[in-house]
């Protein structure tokens, strides 16, 4: 073959490496990490149908998180988003998005802060309750927690655990503790209902983490309790993927080209150069 010819072969695989290590580098976020802020969603209205709820940037209308068929005790993991104000809207589980809101609230997201919208109160008297997160991280040993009513039956409820230590006392329907550091591990909450009737459950607060226990109604009657993870040693705060609208709060990772067929295709790429290189038998040296 030609060197001439070589050589644009060996220009063509250069140019297709190239351009399989763009595509396999992941993408660059919509803002840098300082520029960013954490929004989550809590269904915590025992009464209402799941629902649709959508995210939107005010100064960039075009951008939406949607976090699809959220029901009754779900908790969306954290969207970063970049930092600034936000729509938040509430429709009922696949509606058009274009349809006027059940429930809307807009929401300033700040850099480096967490926030949560959660829908509260029962069907009749639906509202969303806006909290700013205090994700900083327990003592060694311990666990961080507040605890959310979101149990229309029996309340106001005190809440403890096993060893003694009161997590919440007359805590009405639909509001919230201040966090508390507890000893980290495995064991038992105890919540006592207004009529003095308690009810054990079993409860994992691991050490290190920052945590939110929600209580909620059984739907046979009563009550349960489930623990949601908002950070943990070191610094690690779930962020979750979720349906995306077209705009920049949604992070594209690319196509899924892995390591391994990169290094594939460059080894291929090498060895056609070598024997591009060879001298074949009977042909000149030079």
């Amino acid at each position: 073959m030609p060197g001439s010819s070589r050589t644009a072969l060996i220009a063509v695989l250069g140019a297709a490496l190239c351009a399989v290590g763009l595509l396999a580098a992941p993408a660059a976020s919509a803002a840098p990490a300082e520029d960013t802020g954490l929004v989550r969603m809590m269904h915590l209205s025992p009464d209402t149908p799941s629902v649709d709820a959508s995210i939107d940037s005010v100064a960039a209308p075009e951008a939406q998180v949607l976090l699809p068929a959220v029901g009754y005790g779900d908790v969306s993991a954290y969207q970063r988003v970049p930092a600034g104000s936000y729509t938040v809207s509430v429709r009922a589980a696949g509606a058009d998005q274009a349809s006027p809101p059940v429930l809307a609230t807009t929401v300033t997201v700040a850099p480096g802060t967490a926030t949560t919208v959660a829908g509260v109160g029962l069907f009749a008297d639906l509202g969303l309750a806006v909290d700013t997160d205090d994700l900083t991280l327990p003592p060694a040993g311990a666990a961080r927690v507040r605890v959310v009513n979101a149990a229309a039956t029996g309340s106001p409820l005190d809440v403890a655990l096993g060893g003694g230590t009161v997590l919440a006392s007359d805590l009405a329907f639909a509001d919230s503790t201040e966090p508390v550091d507890v000893p980290g591990g495995p064991g038992t909450l105890v919540v006592t209902d207004s009529g003095g009737t308690p009810v054990e459950l079993p409860v994992d607060l691991a050490a290190g983490s920052v945590r939110t226990v929600l209580v909620l109604d059984r739907p046979d009657g009563g009550l349960t309790v489930t623990t949601t993870l908002d950070a943990a040693a070191p610094g690690v705060v779930p962020v979750g993927g979720v349906e995306a609208g077209a705009g920049g709060t949604a992070t594209d990772d690319g196509p899924p080209v892995g390591r391994a067929a990169l290094a594939a295709l460059s080894l291929t790429a090498l060895l056609l150069a070598v024997g591009l290189r060879r001298p074949r038998p009977g042909s000149p040296t030079s």
